[in-house]
């Protein structure tokens, strides 16, 4: 089993929900991005999406957006950011770690190389956004020879077609995006979320995990009621705004405390639910 289907099979046992923060790699600085990931383990992270710095992102809002040139303008490229993976990895052999990015870096390395460095750094999960199941070849089977799961979205424009794509190629749990968006969406209509995952749910046994939109502890819990998990990224990441890595110690200490502050109210919504 994979580290991201060990967390689901512990979490089933215990009548848990999943609180997946996302943050994007070197993100304001690259020093103090590891301790950052530490500490949303402390504060209840079940697993972590890191996200990837790229220029050209097609799913991300503007917060996620200018995290990215944050990160880039700051000197992480995908290599470092993988490395900070690893760097993470010295002190935490267990919490999943799920990388989430853009095809075009992959490209540039090469997927055997990128799949090494995964393996390598201790890397649990790939999405990648623009690259769907039915152009993904041999992605998917050659990543869980080394134990990691390759990541789908569903969203819900997604055609018949593609859901059961989807539903074959995807490892770990389905990333359903609960809107017709960007991240960092306001809009969501959580009874309409519930329906489409009860729905998918008649369809697979994997793990439905849903993000985009969610803000609060009243959103999560409604998400959770339906969901197994909730990936919440643009509310965290809102808080670096206007930091970068000259920031201050303290100025960036300031702005992790209020994204620890948010998981403590999302952590304490989904266990409510327990």
């Amino acid at each position: 089993m994979t580290r991201i289907e060990t967390a689901f099979k512990n979490l089933k046992q215990q009548n848990k929900k999943a609180l997946i923060p996302y943050v994007m790699a070197g993100d304001p600085s690259p020093d103090s991005f590891v301790g950052l990931m530490h500490d949303l383990v402390t504060h209840g992270a079940d697993m972590i999406e890191v996200g990837l710095p790229f220029s050209d992102p097609m799913a991300d809002g503007p917060t996620v957006a200018l995290a990215g040139e944050r990160a880039l303008a700051g000197g992480t490229s995908t290599h470092q950011a993988l490395q900070m993976v690893k760097k993470f990895r010295k002190t935490d052999s267990t919490t999943p770690v799920i990388l989430m990015g853009y095809l075009n870096p992959i490209e540039i390395i090469g997927y055997d190389e990128f799949i090494r460095l995964c393996d390598d750094c201790g890397v649990d999960g790939v999405l990648v956004v623009d690259l769907p199941p039915a152009e993904s070849g041999d992605f998917v089977q050659r990543l869980a020879q080394h134990n990691m799961n390759k990541i789908f979205l569903l969203s819900p424009t997604t055609l018949p077609e593609r859901r059961k794509q989807v539903m074959t190629h995807c490892g770990g749990y389905i990333y359903y995006v609960s809107l017709k968006g960007v991240t960092g969406s306001a809009s969501l209509d959580t009874a309409a979320v519930g329906e489409q995952v009860q729905a998918i749910k008649k369809e697979t046994d994997l793990p439905i995990c849903v993000g985009f939109g969610i803000r609060d502890g009243q959103s999560a819990a409604a998400i959770g009621k339906h969901a197994d998990g909730v990936i919440v990224g643009s509310e965290l990441v809102k808080n670096f705004t206007g930091l970068d890595s000259n920031s201050s110690a303290d100025e960036i200490s300031a702005a992790q405390a209020k994204i620890m502050d948010k998981m403590d109210e999302l952590r304490q919504a989904l266990n409510q639910l327990a």
